[in-house]
C-alpha cells in the first residue's frame, strides 16, 4: 500500500515553484502523480452551487495548468541533460521517457537502413508494420472489410471492439469511425 501525502493546491504550487526554481530534477514523492489525481479528481466530485462553484472550478483550473507546467519543466530537464539523478524520476515520468527512447531507437533505424542502402529491410518494415494490428473502439455500424493483409473483417456494430491492420485502424480512426483502444487506459 502507498504512504498517502494529501495534496491541496498551495502544495502542488510550491512543489511547482521549487522546480522552477532549481535547475536539476527535484526528488518528489513516488506517489505524487497518484495524491495529485485524486486531489483534482475529488475536487470535480464535489457538487457546488453558484461561487463555490465557481471557486471549485477554478482550483480545478490551476490545478491542471499546475500539473501541465511541473511535468513540461520536469521532462525538458530530463531530455536536456545527461546528469540528472534517474531515483529522482517518477514511474510515470519513466513511462514518458521508455517511449521516447523507443522513439529514437525506430529513427536512427530508419536512418541507418536509408543511408546503408537497406531498402528491402525499410520495404519489409513498412509492410510489418501496415499489418501490424491494433486494437479499436467502433463509434459506429461498419460492414465487412478486407484488411490490409487481406483477411477479412466484421462486420462491426457500434461500440464493437476488434483488432485490425493498422492501416485499416487508421483509415478508420481519421474518419472517426473508430478509435483506438489503449491497454494502459
Amino acid at each position: 500500500m502507498s504512504e498517502s501525502n494529501p495534496i491541496d493546491i498551495n502544495s502542488l504550487h510550491n512543489t511547482v515553484l521549487r522546480e522552477t526554481e532549481n535547475d536539476s530534477l527535484l526528488e518528489i514523492k513516488p506517489n505524487f502523480y497518484q495524491n495529485l489525481s485524486d486531489f483534482i479528481g475529488n475536487l470535480r466530485k464535489q457538487e457546488f452551487e453558484g461561487v463555490e462553484n465557481k471557486i471549485k472550478e477554478t482550483m480545478i483550473e490551476m490545478a491542471t495548468e499546475l500539473t501541465s507546467l511541473l511535468l513540461h519543466i520536469r521532462l525538458e530537464k530530463i531530455s536536456n541533460s545527461n546528469d540528472y539523478d534517474i531515483g529522482y524520476l517518477l514511474d510515470e515520468e519513466k513511462f514518458i521517457i521508455d517511449s521516447q527512447d523507443e522513439q529514437n531507437e525506430r529513427t536512427e533505424m530508419i536512418l541507418s537502413a536509408t543511408i546503408n542502402g537497406k531498402s528491402k529491410f525499410l520495404e519489409s518494415l513498412a509492410e510489418n508494420h501496415k499489418i501490424k494490428k491494433i486494437v479499436v473502439r467502433f463509434l459506429e455500424n461498419v460492414d465487412e472489410i478486407v484488411g490490409a493483409d487481406l483477411e477479412k473483417y466484421g462486420p462491426f456494430k457500434v461500440e464493437d471492439i476488434a483488432t485490425i491492420p493498422y492501416e485499416n485502424a487508421q483509415a478508420l480512426i481519421a474518419k472517426n469511425i473508430a478509435t483506438k483502444v489503449r491497454w494502459e487506459d
